[in-house]
C-alpha cells in the first residue's frame, strides 16, 4: 500500500465472527483451525474482487475496495463459503491512507455497522446502498449507531444462498411507534405466533377473531412487537374500545398517529393518504362495535399504501377484500399438561407465591374446564388465591357457572366471560364495586387526581386503597412505568362496570363529574406548562386526550358551554404547539352557540378554530381571524391563554400574503408590555411587512424577553424570530442562535417552533454552517410537516429546497417542488422561493420549467412530500 497524497473514496468491508469468544473457550483446537480456513476464505474473495486485507482485528478483517459492488460481491461470495457465523458491515466514503493502514470517520462508521449485525448477515450504509447496483437490497430504516451522531440508514443483502430473517438490529434506537411490551410472558400461543408472523408478512390485513377475554389484544401485540423490526416507521396500536361514534374512528387513528384532516377529504381518506409511502403496522383493537367504520378506513388505507399493513382484532372480520381472518381460540384445559394449567398456576404463584396448587392439581384442571379456557376467565380466578384456597375457589365457580354447566359447552364461552366478570364483582364491597362501575366513564386511562374527582370521595389515599384493592383483584390495571401511576382497565371489565353504573342511575352525574374534572384543569395545565415542565404537559396532553374527546364530547351535548369551551380553547391551545389540532375542530363546532349567546370565551374559540388554515382551509379561517380580531379589545370577551392573539392568528393572515393585516394585530397593544411569544410575532410582523429597521429595534426588546422568561416554548419562538431577522446583517449570529433555538425546542417538545428552525437553518447553510446539514435540516421539517398533516407549512420548507436543488444543479426537481411551494406564504417568508423561480426559468427555458412546474402544481400532499424527500436523497450523493 502506497501513501496517498489527499484522501479518497473507497468502500470498507469489516467482518466478525459471532460468539467466537465461546468458541475459543469451548475447543481452541477446532477454533484455530476454522479461524484458518475463515482467514483463507475471506482472503481469497477480497483478492478475488480487487480488494486488499490491510489489517486483522480479533477474528475479523478490514478490506478496502475501489466500488461498493466489488465489496458487496466479495462479502456474498465468503458467506456462502464460511462456516463460522461472521458478520460483515460494509461503508463507502473518503479515508486517508497512511502507513499500511486508511484512516477517517467511514472506517468507524463500517464497524459501527457490522457491530449492530448478526451472524451471517451482510449490511451497508446508505452512502453504498445509493452506489451499488444489480445488488437486491433489503431497507431496515435509518439507525443510531454508537460513537455516531447522525443517524445512519442501514440496508441488508439479499442474495441466493443467504439467510434473509435476523433478529433485530444491535442500535440506540428507541422504539418507533406506541407499543409497549405486556409485563406477561404470552403462555401457549406458540402456532399461532409462528403462524401470525408469517401471514402479516403475506398479508396486508389480518384480523384475529374470537370471543371477548380470549386473548386477540394480548396475541395481536405479541406478533406487532415481534414485527417491529420489518416496519422503520414503526408499530403503532389504536385502541378503539373508546370510540362509540363511528365517524370518531378515522379521528381515533388520526389522533395517535398526528394526522389532521385535509380539505376536500373524508377523515378516513385524509388519514389514507397521509400514509402513503409509509412503512408502519397499525395494530386496530377492539373493532366489533365499530365494524363499518373500521371497515371503510382499513379499505381506504390499503387502498392508496402498498406498504401499510393492518393487524385487527374483533369478533367478527372486517369484511374487505383480500382480509386473513386467523381465528383465536380458548386455551387447551385438558389435564395439567395442557396450557390453560399453566397459565392458571403461573398467575396464581404470582399473586401467593409458594402455595402447593399442584398437590390440587384436579380441582385447578377443573377450574379451568369450568372457565372452558379463556385467559381471562382464567386471570381473573387465579387473583383469588391470595384469599382463598384452590378447593373453594373450584367450589364457589360450581355455585355461579350451575346454570352455564346445566346449559352444555357449545356456544356458551362468551357466557362463561360473562359470568366470571360478573362472579368477580360480586366478590368486591359495596365501595370497591362503585368505585369500578364509576371509573367506567374513562377513556383510555385515569391518575389518581381524576378517579378522586369523578367517584366523589373526596379523599385520595381513601381512593387509593379502593384502586389498589381493584389492582389486586386483577380488575384494575397499574402502569408505573412514568412518574405517576396510570390506572386502566380491560374493556370487557369496563363495558361491565359501564352496564352496572347504567343501572345504578349514577352515569350522568359521573360523566359530568368527568367532564368537569377535565375543564377544572385549565388552569393548573397551563401554568405547568408555562415554564420548565413544558415537555411533561405535553405527555400529559397525549395521554388524556381520549378523556378530553369523550369529556367536551358529552359537555357539548348536554349544551354545557362553559365547560365544553374551556376543554376545547386549552387544549387547541396546547395542540397548535406540537401539531396535534382536533382540538380546533371541536372549538369550531362551538361557534355558532357560542355567537348567538355571546358567550365570553368567544374570541378564544375564533382563535382556536382559526387553525384550521393548517390544512389549506383559508377562508373559515380569515374569517375566524378576522372576528376574534375584532374582539380583542372588547371587555366582554375573555383574551385566549396568555393573550397570545397576535402569535396564533398570525400564521393565518401570512399565510394568504396579508402580512399588514398581521402587523395589525399590534396596534392597540402597548408593545412594552408584549410577552415573548407576541414580541418574536411583532419581530416578525414588521419583516415580512417590509418594515427591517424597526424589526431591528424590535429584535433588542425581544432579546431582553428571551432571556427573562422561563418558558422554553416562548424562549425557542423567540430565538426563531431574532435568528429570522439576524440572518439579513450577521449570518453567523443568526445561525448560533438558530441553532441554539432548535435545541430547546427538541427538548421541550415544541413540535411546530422545531420545524421553522429546521426550515430558517437550512436557508443559511451556504453561508455558514455544514452544506450537507441543509438536507438534514429539510428532510426533517418536511417529515414534521407531512406526519401532522400541517401542508399549509410544509411550503416553506419546500421553497427552501427548491433554491439549494437549484444552486448544486438539481434544476428539473427544483421546478417540479417550486411548482407546489411557490405560495404567497412562501415567498413572504424566504425571499430566495422568487429569485429560484426567476433562475429556473431562465436556465431550464420557458416551456420545460412550465411543465415541470405543472406537475408540481398537480401533486397532492402527500406526493409532493415523498417526491422533496427522494429529492434530498438524491442531493445527498451531489454534495
Amino acid at each position: 500500500m502506497t501513501k496517498s497524497e489527499h484522501p479518497a473514496v473507497r468502500t470498507f468491508l469489516f467482518t466478525d465472527i459471532e460468539g467466537s469468544t465461546r468458541r475459543w473457550e469451548a475447543d481452541a483446537e477446532a477454533m484455530r483451525a476454522a479461524l484458518a480456513a475463515h482467514d483463507a476464505v475471506l482472503r481469497a474473495a477480497v483478492a478475488a474482487r480487487g480488494g486488499e486485507v490491510f489489517k486483522h482485528t480479533g477474528d475479523g478483517v478490514c478490506a478496502a475496495f475501489g466500488s461498493p459492488n466489488d465489496a458487496v460481491y466479495a462479502a456474498v461470495a465468503a458467506q456462502r463459503a464460511l462456516e463460522l457465523p461472521v458478520r460483515m458491515g460494509i461503508a463507502t466514503g473518503e479515508a486517508e491512507e497512511r502507513d499500511s493502514d486508511y484512516f477517517g470517520p467511514v472506517l468507524n462508521r463500517a464497524a459501527r455497522v457490522m457491530a449492530a449485525g448478526h451472524g451471517g448477515q451482510i449490511l451497508l450504509d446508505g452512502a453504498s446502498a445509493g452506489l451499488v447496483t444489480n445488488i437486491g437490497l433489503i431497507a431496515l430504516g435509518t439507525k443510531r449507531l454508537r460513537d455516531i451522531a447522525a443517524q445512519v440508514e442501514v440496508f441488508q443483502v439479499h442474495a441466493d444462498g443467504l439467510a434473509d430473517e435476523f433478529p433485530p438490529l444491535k442500535t440506540l434506537d428507541a422504539v418507533v411507534g406506541n407499543l409497549r411490551r405486556p409485563a406477561t410472558r404470552l403462555l401457549g400461543r406458540d402456532d399461532d405466533l409462528a403462524g401470525l408472523l408469517t401471514s402479516i408478512r403475506e398479508h396486508r390485513l389480518v384480523t384475529l377473531t374470537g370471543v371477548g377475554g380470549v386473548g386477540k389484544t394480548r396475541l395481536a401485540v405479541e406478533v406487532a412487537a415481534r414485527s417491529a423490526p420489518q416496519f422503520p416507521d414503526g408499530v403503532w396500536l389504536i385502541e378503539f374500545a373508546a370510540v362509540t361514534d363511528l365517524a370518531a374512528v378515522p379521528e381515533a387513528v388520526a389522533a395517535v398517529l398526528g394526522i389532521v384532516q385535509q380539505p376536500g377529504m373524508t377523515p378516513a381518506d385524509s388519514v389514507a393518504t397521509a400514509l402513503v409511502g409509509r412503512s408502519r403496522l397499525l395494530v386496530f383493537d377492539n373493532c366489533e362495535h365499530v365494524l363499518d367504520a373500521a371497515a371503510v378506513l382499513t379499505e381506504s388505507i390499503l387502498g392508496r399504501s402498498s406498504s401499510v399493513r393492518i393487524l385487527a382484532t374483533s369478533r367478527e372480520g372486517l369484511g374487505v377484500p383480500d382480509e386473513r381472518i386467523w381465528p383465536v381460540t380458548p386455551l387447551g384445559c385438558d389435564g395439567i399438561a395442557s396450557t390453560a394449567f399453566d397459565l392458571f398456576i403461573e398467575r396464581a404463584h404470582a399473586v401467593a407465591p409458594g402455595l402447593p396448587l399442584r398437590d390440587n392439581s384436579d380441582a385447578v384442571v377443573d377450574i379451568c374446564r369450568r372457565l372452558d379456557g379463556i385467559p381471562l376467565a382464567l386471570e381473573l380466578a387465579a387473583s383469588r388465591m391470595q384469599s382463598m384456597t384452590v378447593i373453594e375457589l373450584r367450589d364457589r365457580l360450581d355455585d355461579r357457572f350451575r346454570l352455564l354447566v346445566r346449559s352444555g359447552r357449545g356456544n356458551t364461552r362468551h357466557h362463561a366471560l360473562r359470568h366470571a366478570v360478573r362472579w368477580s364483582f360480586d366478590l368486591l364491597d359495596e365501595n370497591e364495586r362503585r368505585t369500578l362501575a364509576v371509573c367506567s366513564v374513562f377513556a383510555g386511562g385515569f391518575d389518581l387526581t381524576a378517579a378522586d374527582a369523578v367517584t366523589g370521595i373526596g379523599d385520595e389515599v381513601g381512593t387509593l386503597n379502593l384502586l389498589d384493592a381493584l389492582v389486586r383483584k386483577s380488575l384494575v390495571v397499574a402502569d408505573r412505568s412514568s412518574s405517576r401511576t396510570r390506572y386502566s382497565m380491560l374493556e370487557t371489565i369496563r363495558q361491565y362496570g359501564e352496564e352496572h353504573l347504567e343501572a345504578s342511575g349514577e352515569a350522568a352525574d359521573a360523566r359530568k363529574a368527568h367532564a368537569r374534572h377535565f375543564a377544572g384543569l385549565e388552569s393548573e395545565v397551563l401554568a405547568r406548562w408555562d415554564g420548565p415542565r413544558q415537555r411533561e404537559t405535553y405527555a400529559w396532553y397525549a395521554d388524556e386526550l381520549a378523556n378530553l374527546r369523550v369529556a367536551f364530547n358529552w359537555a357539548a351535548a348536554q349544551l354545557d358551554f362553559d365547560t365544553a369551551a374551556a376543554i376545547a380553547v386549552y387544549t387547541a391551545f396546547l395542540g397548535g404547539w406540537i401539531e396535534q389540532h382536533e382540538p380546533a375542530r371541536w372549538a369550531e363546532s362551538l361557534i355558532d352557540a357560542a355567537k348567538a349567546s355571546r358567550h365570553p370565551r368567544l374570541g378564544q374559540l375564533y382563535v382556536a378554530a382559526a387553525e384550521c388554515y393548517r390544512t389549506g382551509r383559508l377562508t373559515p379561517a380569515v374569517e375566524y381571524a378576522d372576528a376574534s380580531a375584532a374582539l380583542i379589545t372588547d371587555d366582554r370577551y375573555s383574551r385566549s391563554p396568555f393573550g397570545i392573539e397576535p402569535t396564533a392568528l398570525g400564521g393565518t393572515y401570512i399565510t394568504v400574503g396579508a402580512a399588514d393585516r398581521w402587523l395589525e394585530l399590534f396596534r392597540d397593544t402597548d408593545t412594552t408590555e408584549l410577552n415573548t411569544f407576541n414580541q418574536g410575532s411583532l419581530v416578525m410582523a414588521l419583516l415580512t411587512s417590509g418594515r427591517l429597521e424597526e424589526a431591528k429595534v424590535a429584535c433588542a426588546r425581544l432579546l431582553s424577553c428571551i432571556e427573562t422568561t422561563d418558558n422554553p416554548g416562548a424562549r425557542a419562538y423567540g430565538l426563531l424570530a431574532y435568528g429570522y431577522v439576524r440572518r439579513i446583517d450577521d449570518a453567523a449570529v443568526a445561525y448560533d442562535t438558530l441553532r441554539r433555538g432548535l435545541s430547546i425546542a427538541i427538548d421541550s417538545g415544541n413540535r411546530m417552533t422545531e420545524a421553522y428552525l429546521l426550515v430558517n437553518l437550512s436557508s443559511m447553510v451556504g453561508t455558514h454552517g455544514d452544506a450537507k446539514d441543509a438536507l438534514d435540516f429539510l428532510a426533517s421539517a418536511i417529515e414534521n410537516f407531512a406526519d401532522a398533516g400541517t401542508y399549509s407549512h410544509m411550503v416553506s420548507p419546500l421553497g427552501v429546497l427548491a433554491s439549494a436543488l437549484d444552486r448544486i444543479g438539481v434544476h428539473d426537481g427544483a421546478a417540479v417542488i417550486i411548482g407546489f411551494a411557490a405560495t404567497a406564504f412562501a415567498r413572504a417568508t424566504f425571499p430566495e422561493v422568487a429569485a429560484t423561480e426567476t433562475h429556473l426559468r431562465q436556465t431550464l427555458g420557458d416551456d420545460e420549467y412550465a411543465r415541470l412546474r405543472r406537475l408540481g402544481e398537480n401533486m397532492a400532499n402527500s406526493a409532493i412530500a415523498q417526491y422533496a424527500l427522494e429529492q434530498i436523497d438524491r442531493a445527498r450523493t451531489l454534495t
